[in-house]
């Protein structure tokens, strides 16, 4: 039977053996060099960055993690680079938003209303942040985003006012009332100029609530993707005193060398989500089951099987176990980004063991102003921007989880800044196995799993990981591009739209004192 991929050999003639041994030589030849392509082949693969951008690598040096990722040429940009005209005096009509659940959430809404009012050529009002019942917390907009700066840095995109403006009327004066609409989830940018703008024509103003994932993600112009990138990493700024906290509390931190931060997902909001009840007390199970029935959708889940395809959010001693394997020793500082951990000491206490420098915003930066804000807004927003300047971030449970998803893509378009993003699906069996008692090779096996993962770089963007998450390419450019249309803006791109929108503003200006002129005439004609 011929062997697939061999040439047969034909039989030598009787009494000599010379064509069976060049048959042989000549099949041990074409092996090794079949042999030699393929580990070519592999290694190239395991070593070099692919078309994506992701990186696969065959060992890691530890002190190479505290730097940035490899940036493959690519820099943050997300100025336009095609034809963005400024938005007009006269618009179709006011949007208001009301943003719904915690702060990231909120960041991500608000992103999408900016685009929304873009699309429909609408004027922005200033966006409601909801006081939920999970922050309580009524700060709203101005109590946590520098608003002058945020309708400065978007005066090319859209107008903004902090609210609708009165209108006379029949020699009244009253204030235009928005239609309320609920918009569909995600809906289409064919949605907004179709139906809500037909709304906002007929009422002169819509309010559309709630107003979370209220716009479609993936959206095939690259410059409205640009635009949602110019609000969250530019335009999206805490008041001056958070940024003060935030960075008091990275010096701090800082004095004593690198620090890691991690968001520490171990929480019952998100253990309820997962259905992974089997590892708490009879009591402890009660109340993450009371907890998803009243907030999730009833659904059949077996924690064997959720915990095997890696849908448990990882354990705080797990994650421990995670870093001891790349490296890091129990030197290493921590700083843990998470609400009030679920079941206690006794899951603390194995992470605490391993790495005993773990540090929170209350125990940092001791102000009686974190003190009382710690599960609201504040708290939210000082540990968010701890963890965008911390040089190593750790989500733990990046599946739902709005604050490690905008994260993470903060720090790719901040620098390419190093992120751990456990393969929880690939770990799963190792942890399994370990719990059984096979723990021969454990540290091997995480580090073998961990090195598949992507670092911080760029890489290409995979549905169902988000645009929040990963904003490559459309907003990063290239100075010497293979592809033309990841060719940096030119330098002086604020100057072209500065320019552009003067020449607008005086047109329009001159349009309306012509306007006024024709009417005054039409006027005195009357009168004659």
């Amino acid at each position: 039977m011929r062997r697939p991929g061999f040439h047969h050999r034909q039989p030598g003639k009787p009494g000599g053996g010379g064509g069976a041994v060049k048959g042989t030589v000549g099949r041990l030849s074409i092996a090794v060099v079949v042999l030699m392509i393929c580990t070519i082949a592999f290694l190239i693969n395991f070593t070099s960055n692919d078309s994506t951008g992701s990186v696969s690598r065959s060992k890691l040096n530890v002190e190479e993690l505290w730097e940035s990722a490899d940036s493959g040429g690519w820099r943050p940009s997300s100025a336009p680079r095609s034809e963005w005209l400024p938005p007009s005096i006269g618009s179709n009509g006011f949007l208001r938003v009301r943003c719904n659940g915690g702060l990231n959430q909120q960041r991500t809404a608000i992103c999408n209303a900016v685009l929304a009012a873009r699309i429909m050529n609408a004027t922005l009002v200033l966006p409601e942040l909801d006081a939920n019942s999970f922050w309580h917390d009524d700060s709203g907009f101005h109590g946590i985003y520098d608003v002058e700066h945020f309708i400065k840095a978007l005066k090319y995109d859209v107008n903004i006012v902090e609210s609708i403006p009165e209108i006379k009327k029949n020699g009244k004066t009253k204030k235009i009332k928005a239609l309320q609409i609920r918009p569909p989830r995600d809906a289409s940018v064919s949605w907004y100029t179709t139906e809500a703008l037909k709304k906002m024509k007929e009422h002169g103003a819509i309010y559309l609530t709630p107003f979370s994932h209220r716009l479609a993600e993936e959206i095939d112009n690259p410059e409205y993707q640009r635009l949602r990138c110019r609000v969250n990493y530019h335009a999206l700024r805490f008041k001056p005193q958070i940024m003060r906290l935030s960075q008091s509390i990275v010096d701090k931190l800082r004095t004593q060398g690198h620090f890691m931060s991690i968001h520490l997902r171990f929480e019952m909001d998100m253990l309820a989500f997962a259905g992974c009840f089997d590892i708490f007390t009879p009591a402890q199970q009660r109340i993450l089951k009371k907890y998803r029935d009243d907030n999730f959708a009833p659904k059949k889940l077996i924690y064997n099987e959720r915990r095997a395809i890696g849908k448990c959010p990882l354990t705080p001693e797990e994650v421990g176990l995670i870093l001891r394997a790349l490296g890091f020793d129990n030197s290493t500082r921590i700083y843990l980004a998470a609400g009030e951990l679920f079941g206690g000491e006794k899951f603390m206490k194995p992470f605490r063991s391993l790495f005993p420098h773990l540090e929170n915003h209350n125990s940092v930066e001791q102000t009686d102003e974190l003190a009382g804000n710690t599960q609201g807004l504040l708290g939210s927003a000082v540990d968010y921007m701890v963890c965008l300047l911390s040089d190593i971030f750790m989500p733990t449970y990046d599946g739902p989880s709005n604050f490690a998803n905008n994260l993470l893509g903060h720090r790719l378009y901040y620098g390419f800044r190093t992120t751990l993003r456990p393969d929880r699906k690939g770990l799963a069996p190792i942890f399994i196995d370990r719990e059984n008692g096979k723990t021969a090779g454990f540290e091997e096996a995480v580090k073998k799993v961990m090195l598949q993962t992507n670092f911080g770089g760029p890489h290409k963007r995979i549905p169902p990981e988000s645009f929040y998450t990963n904003p490559w390419p459309e907003c990063f450019c290239q100075m010497s591009p293979k592809n033309p249309a990841d060719r940096c803006p030119p330098n002086n791109v604020l100057e072209i739209l500065n320019d552009q929108l003067e020449s607008q503003n005086e047109k329009e200006l001159r349009n309306d004192t012509e306007s006024s002129n024709v009417l005054n005439s039409s006027v005195s004609a009357e009168e004659r």
